[in-house]
This record gives structure tokens, sequence and C-alpha cells, in this order.
């Protein structure tokens, strides 16, 4: 089966986001995000988020790669990798800058006109993502972000604008990234980033309330999306996104193994509601039974009934796995407090286990439960890459990659899971979300810019980037 090969028209390329590439952070009318107030950190400096854009912190993303001014390069240099798909994300505050404003940005619009037009020229199909770690930092301010069931009206109107403007452009959509991080509710950049909610000075059963309320008003939104999606191009493909961290037990003690099971629900009941439509019982009697069940309108269950989704993207980086506590009876789950470390596998530079059949674990975990097209929208490995005479040498990528893309075509040509497309993270250098480094680094082109803000953005292919061309031009039969 393996030497069968992947099917023809499978999606081959690479994936960034507005807020990590793009820079030009208030440029032609855009406005202020929340990425725009978070500033550098590391692997031990959780970045900080500040009130407003204040003079004297360094904000990485206001710069990122300048994608804004080099998209046209960067895309050439796409095509010549052979990418026949670009994932990319939509910043919404080029479109609304505050996000409750009356009318959209013009500016913002005729900017991804070109960046689509640059795309489609080089026979690209850009995969675009609506809500990426960036909604307008007004609405944090003024109506505390997705707490606040207004903001759905925002956001579904900023929505129908991209889909209509770029229906003709743009086949395959995405409404949110990612949705699933923020069941870490104690980390603030997890919040901030996913549901817009600044969680200073609050209790952490005042997280957890506000977390799911923010996820209900998403999913309503994203349904909202998908349903008006299908009326304005009946042949859009619209998707979820997940971050798919399989979560194993410990030991094969029940109750490892128990709380592998309550920790995996927690993480993915929205991709539940995303496929399915609806609430699973199990999350119906967690919100019951913890006095979590959030404020909901009459018609919410018929919007998500008919807002079901397309596809499942997936972003997927490593494994975790989970042990057992005896000051946990209930396995309540909410990050890391019953996260260990797996003993079998090895770790990268910041701490995160590298699994390649993890992937394929969780590909087959998806299609028994889903029965859904997958598709790997991000994956890769973060790294400091080093120049030497003007080249660089990755071969741990060219390793890393190598073993996950066998994974997934093991998945598909093995186990039979659809999988449409892979696009691993970063393929043009950007800034980490989780760090705010521009040293870790996942592309296959290097930018020439620092942790501090130096450099003058050169653009140069690496190893990877020659072999990512072999493996595309050979639709995934030559990795080596």
């Amino acid at each position: 089966m393996k030497d069968e090969g992947l099917q023809n028209g499978f999606l081959w390329g690479g994936a960034v986001a507005a807020n990590q590439i793009e820079g030009a952070w208030n440029s032609d009318g855009k406005g202020i995000s929340i990425a725009d107030v978070v500033t550098e950190g590391g692997i031990n400096k959780p970045r900080e988020i500040t009130k407003g854009v204040l003079k004297n912190k360094y904000y990485p993303m206001h710069v990122g790669s300048d994608f804004y001014h080099h998209y046209k390069e960067d895309i050439r240099m796409l095509s010549e990798m052979g990418f026949n798909c670009f994932r990319m994300s939509i910043a919404w505050t080029r479109i609304f800058p505050k996000g409750d404003d009356e009318l959209p940005n013009e500016d913002g619009l005729k900017y991804y006109d070109d960046v689509f037009d640059e795309c489609i020229k080089y026979g690209i199909k850009p995969i675009v993502t609506l809500s990426h770690f960036e909604m307008p930092y007004n609405l944090v301010k003024k109506y505390g972000g997705w707490r606040d069931r207004k903001t759905i009206k925002f956001f579904t109107k900023y929505a129908k604008v991209c889909l209509e403007r770029y229906k003709n452009k743009v086949e395959y959509w995405m409404t949110f990234n990612e949705i699933n991080n923020q069941t870490d509710f104690r980390v603030p950049l997890a919040m901030l980033a996913d549901s817009g909610i600044l969680i200073d000075n609050i209790t952490d059963e005042e997280k957890e309330r506000l977390m799911y309320q923010s996820s209900h008003n998403e999913l309503v939104a994203s349904a909202l999306v998908v349903d008006m999606g299908h009326k304005i191009n009946s042949n859009f493909k619209i998707g979820c996104m997940i971050n798919m961290t399989p979560i194993y037990p410990n030991s094969s003690k029940p109750e490892d193994v128990f709380q592998s099971l309550k920790a995996m629900q927690h993480r993915y009941w929205y991709a539940d509601v995303h496929v399915f439509g609806k609430y699973p019982t199990y999350m119906k009697a967690y919100l019951t039974n913890n006095k979590l069940i959030p404020n909901m309108e009459d018609e919410d269950e018929e919007i998500l009934r008919k807002g079901k989704v397309d596809y499942i993207g997936l972003s997927y980086y490593n494994s975790n796995t989970v042990k057992y506590k005896s000051t946990n009876p209930e396995f309540k789950y909410a990050g890391s407090e019953v996260t260990v470390d797996n003993d079998n596998l090895k770790m990268n530079s910041w701490g995160w286990p590298i699994d390649p059949l993890g992937l394929r674990y969780s590909l087959n975990w998806l299609e028994d439960r889903y029965h859904k097209p997958l598709m790997i929208v991000e994956n890769g490995i973060g790294a400091h890459d080093k120049v030497e005479n003007g080249k660089i040498h990755d071969q741990y990528r060219i390793n890393y990659l190598r073993e996950h893309i066998n994974a997934m075509i093991d998945a598909i040509t093995e186990d039979g899971v659809n999988v449409i497309g892979y696009t691993p993270w970063g393929c043009i250098d950007l800034v980490s979300m989780g760090t705010g480094q521009m040293s870790k680094r996942y592309g296959f082109i290097y930018v020439n810019y620092d942790d501090e803000g130096n450099g003058d953005l050169r653009r140069l292919p690496k190893d990877s980037f020659y072999w990512y061309k072999k493996v595309i031009s050979s639709n995934g039969k030559q990795l080596d």
C-alpha cells in the first residue's frame, strides 16, 4: 500500500499566521490586536501582556518577518519549493481596526486581494484562518473579549466581509485557530490568545467559568460563519482547527488510563461540537456538576446543528503524558497539573517531546471519532539555526519532518485515514507565539532578524528548502 503513494491533488504547502509574520502593525489603517501588546520572552521568561502599547517595551510582532512588504518575494520562494497551497490568516484588525467599526478598512481588504492574487498566480491555493490569535485589542478593553456575546456579532460581520470579498479566490477556510488551547485556562497567554480575556487578579474558578463562556460564544460564532459561508459559496470548504496533542496514560494503572481519557475529553470536546453540532454528554455532565454551564440563547442549539464543519484542521507538535494524583480524585484536567515527562521520548530544545508515531496515533484517533477529512495545518520543530558561509544546514529539521511525514503516509496508506493536506508550521521564519522569539525558528526560509530586532530581513533558503522541494515533487515518495 505504501508504495502506491498519496492521491493526486494532495495539498502540500506550509503555514504562517498574520500576527507572527506580517509586521506593519500600524500601517495602512490597521488597528491594535492582542498580539501587539505582548512583549518578547524566552524559554524561561514568560511573555508580558501590557496595557496597550508601551514605549519602553519591545513587541517582536510589530515587525515579525515583515511579510507585509516581502510577500511577493516570499510567495515566489514558496512556489520554487512546489507549494500548491499556503495556510495563512487574515488579521482581523486590518479589516476592522477596532473590531466594532461600522465600515471595513479598504486598504486592509486590498492587501489580502493582492496576497491571494500572488498565490493564485503561482498555482498556490490560499488556506485561510479567520481568527488566529489576533482579535482587536479594543474588543478586549471594551467588551472583555469573547466573554461578551456581542463579540459574536462583530466576528460574524468581519467574516462575512471576508467570505464575500474573497469568494472567488479562497476555497479552504478555518474559523478559529487551536480553539482548544484555552483549556489551559490558568495560562494568561492562552486565555488572551484564544478568548481575548485578561485573567489578572481573578480566581481559578472564575477563569474556568469565563473560559467555558467564551468557548461557547466562539463555537456559536464558528457555526454561524460555516452556515453563512456555505450560502455565500457552496464550494467553500470550511473547517475547524484544533491543537492535537494526544494525551497518554503514564502506565497501565487504571487510574492513569482513566485520567488520560478525561484529559482527552476536556481537550477535544470542541471538535465534537464543530463536527456533530452539539455538546457531548460528558461535557454536559461536567458543566452541570461543576456549575459551569455558560449562558446560552434559545437558538444556540439550532445554530450549532446547522453550522457543522466540512473538515478538521489540526496542529501536531508533540504528545503529552498524564499521571493520576490522589489529590485529584475527580480526574479533573486543566493543562499541566497532571502532566509528567515520558521517559520513552526525547525532548527538543524547548522541552517538547518528539513523537512521530504520536502523529499517526492522532490521525487514527480523529478518523475513528469524526469520519471527516483531516488536514495537518501545523507541524514542525523550533530550533536555533546557524548561518555558515551563507548557508543553513538544518539536518535536524529534515530528520524531524521526514519522520512525521512518514507517520502521516503510514496513517493514509496503512490505516486508511483521510488526510488531504500537510502544511508544516512557520515555513518562513517568524516570531514564536509562545516565547516571542525569532530565534525559535521553524522555517525552510531563513529570515535575517534576531530576538532584539537586529537584522536586514534578508531571506535565505535552508537545506530543508531543497529537501522539501523534492518531497513535494515526488508527492511524498522521496524523503531521503
